[in-house]
């Protein structure tokens, strides 16, 4: 009995040593200004070089340490357009003399402000030497004055919707309205701001992420430490030397929570870190331009502190924390020119009249010969954790789809993505964007990475995320709503929602495993039609962006009685070409049969704007229906075959009824979503919430699908 006795009291004084000896979690931050002291300096940021000789707003580095007894690391934020790995692997050697902390616990990012001292070389203009010594110098000083100001701390997370401060910039141009690359190639199928001019584009590339996410700390008696913020939007723009709103924000963010720093405790710290924003810029080209906000940089500023600071007051702090970080270094090729680019660039350089560039066409000829005496680069990749606040890295300008794929799959309960962390690799379009073009994928050190570098670099931040965590990654799934159910109730053959991520399958949503598989041409995670309807909790629903691609399945023999359900969203003006676009076809691939069904949106040539259904090989036998379709609306259309009765339903309502014979060959149907068989007029728009039927549905069950 003594000796069970002694045996109890020994284990309850060793978990009492254990609890005791766990360290507080603690945190501290700092800001050094960055502000070159000799003027003129280059600023990147644009296409050819500059000097700029006056400051507007001085620029700084902000830092945050975090420690838990075991763990320590830092995140530091500089108002800078980019900065190169070699120069960050050297600032953190240094720092980690002088600190003790491990080089691969120090996430070091810019802020992408394109009004700041050039710390790295970028098209036409090269890093400012004289500034490059002294940015190291105060990167260092700042982690150094973080650490030193760690104290016991608290953390929260919230986030607010600023998607009205946000907007895809990259927009696809009409297959007929193609630009010049500066390499001479009418190659650009997507581009920057294209979408000022409506009848040049088809609609945007890709999403934008609306989330404005903040990490608080405090001390444990309520004082505040530090905000970090997180927001997807590339920078406003502002003159000479300027934090641009990053800076701003920073400013605001102190001047709301603690303009005054308490007696003899170091200052609050507000840091604005930059989300992905590789295709995004603040001005929404969906809006007339009548119509859309003039926001001054202040105005513009405000409004994400307003957003910010109601997100603010909802945080629940926690004190129990602890912290974690890990990185993986990888290499990367660059797509280096093939030998009759390679010697057209070496023509135009050896023509330059000075070693600085004066045209776009210096400026890519001699990146063509960067990339091709480097070949390959290494780049970082990190994750890191606070509690259960998980945030991730990107060296680059990363597409706001990646950030929201990362922030999908991590096991984390709050997540931020932080670009341009520890180094400078340019732009990082998805594979499926770099056949599309422009300025974010012409290579060169802004946009020289090889094509499959965006998955590698998620897939390496996702891994990341599991290993700190210790969980699993989420699988990604839209919550169903009542259309969805509704659908399913209807019992289709397929289903597909239209959701994904990327290619090349699309799910089958009935479990009858009938995977669709996207053709290349096709962007993803747009917003789709009625997500109040179709999905749940809040979240927007998604579609795909058909950009001359199609989307195939084979659902075995359906003979003559089929219905086929979607919705469309058409990018092209009615009147664009002759056919505004091809829907759906069943028929054999790259060609016509006298056994198809095809159905679309007429063009010039015939019924602008209304749909038009023929079966065969005659397209002029098509037949149409009496209602124009708007550009740009998502509509409602069912397809019903019933032997050689076809009828075609525009949101519920009879569009088409004619006869065709349905002779369809035995065995598997190829069933063409996006594009005709013969790939004439494909369609250039979304669709979404496809599904295909092995019977004829009736108009009363038709109208029970559409949404309003």
């Amino acid at each position: 009995m003594k000796k069970n006795l002694r045996r109890f009291t020994a284990l309850v004084l060793f978990i009492g040593l254990v609890l005791g000896a766990r360290a507080e979690f603690k945190a501290g931050a700092a800001i050094v200004d960055v502000t070159p002291p000799t003027l003129p300096v280059l600023v990147n940021g644009g296409m050819l070089s500059r000097t700029v000789g006056k400051v507007n707003t001085r620029v700084h580095a902000r830092a945050i340490a975090l420690a838990d007894g075991k763990e320590q690391l830092v995140i530091v934020v500089v108002d800078s357009c980019m900065m190169g790995r070699p120069l960050l692997d050297e600032a953190k050697a240094l720092a980690a003399k002088r600190t003790g902390m491990a080089t691969d616990h120090m996430l070091i990012s810019a802020t992408h402000a394109h009004s700041t001292p050039a710390s790295m070389g970028c098209l036409g203009t090269d890093a400012d030497p004289g500034y490059v010594p002294v940015l190291r110098d105060k990167i260092v000083e700042v982690i150094v004055a973080a650490q030193k100001n760690l104290e016991p701390a608290r953390v929260g997370f919230a986030k607010g919707d600023a998607g009205n401060f946000t907007a895809s910039r990259q927009w696809i141009r009409r297959p007929d309205r193609l630009a010049q690359d500066p390499f001479g190639n009418m190659s650009v199928r997507a581009n920057m701001h294209a979408g000022r001019i409506w009848d040049d584009v088809t609609g945007e590339a890709g999403p934008k992420d609306p989330d404005l996410a903040i990490i608080s700390l405090q001390a444990r008696d309520g004082r505040p430490i530090a905000v970090l913020g997180n927001f997807s939007m590339h920078y406003f723009g502002d003159k000479d030397i300027s934090a641009d709103y990053f800076g701003l924000f920073a400013e605001g963010l102190q001047a709301r929570l603690a303009p005054i720093a308490a007696a003899g405790r170091p200052a609050f710290v507000g840091i604005m870190s930059h989300g992905c924003s590789g295709d995004i810029y603040r001005t929404d080209y969906k809006i007339p331009e009548k119509d859309r906000p003039k926001l001054t940089i202040d105005e513009y500023t405000k409004g994400l502190l307003d957003i910010a600071m109601t997100a603010h007051a909802s945080i629940t702090y926690r004190a129990d924390v602890d912290v974690a970080m890990a990185e993986r270094r990888m290499t990367l090729h660059y797509r280096v020119p093939d030998k009759q680019r390679l010697e057209w660039a070496q023509r135009v350089v050896a023509a330059m009249t000075t070693p600085l560039a004066k045209t776009p066409t210096e400026v890519y000829a001699r990146e063509q010969i960067i990339l091709h005496e480097r070949q390959k680069t290494e780049i970082v990749v990190q994750a890191l954790r606070i509690g259960d606040i998980g945030i991730a890295t990107t060296p680059n300008e990363t597409y706001a789809v990646t950030g929201l794929k990362i922030k999908a799959a991590s096991p984390l309960r709050h997540n931020l993505v932080i670009e341009l962390a520890n180094g400078g690799d340019g732009y990082i379009p998805p594979p499926e964007q770099h056949p599309l073009g422009g300025y974010n994928t012409w290579a060169a050190r802004s946009a020289g990475l090889e094509v499959q570098a965006e998955p590698k670099i998620a897939a390496a931040a996702i891994s990341l995320l599991e290993k700190i965590s210790g969980q699993p990654r989420r699988p990604w799934k839209l919550a169903d709503g009542a259309a969805v159910r509704a659908i399913l109730d209807a019992k289709p053959v397929a289903y597909w929602r239209l959701n994904e991520f990327t290619g090349p399958h699309a799910a089958d949503a009935t479990g009858h495993g009938h995977s669709a598989v996207y053709e290349a041409g096709v962007t993803y995670y747009l917003e789709g039609p009625r997500s109040a309807a179709f999905c749940a909790q809040d979240v927007l629903n998604r579609a795909p962006h058909f950009v001359g691609g199609r989307l195939g399945a084979l659902l075995g023999d359906l003979g003559d009685r089929y219905s086929v359900s979607m919705w469309l969203w058409n990018g092209m003006p009615n009147n664009g070409r002759d056919v505004s676009g091809w829907l759906f076809s069943r028929d054999r691939d790259h060609g016509l049969s006298v056994s198809g069904d095809h159905l679309g949106i007429g063009g010039k040539s015939a019924h602008p704007g209304r749909l038009i259904f023929f079966h065969g090989d005659d397209v002029n036998r098509a037949v149409a229906g009496k209602s124009e379709i708007p550009r740009w609306q998502w509509q409602h259309v069912v397809l019903v075959r019933a032997g050689q009765d076809v009828r075609v339903f525009l949101n519920g309502q009879l569009e088409i009824e004619t006869k065709a014979a349905g002779h369809f060959p035995a065995g598997l149907d190829p069933f063409f979503f996006g594009g005709r068989s013969d790939n004439q007029a494909n369609w250039e728009g979304r669709l979404d919430e496809i599904a295909c039927f092995n019977r004829a549905l009736s108009a009363r069950e038709v109208t029970q699908l559409f949404v309003k």
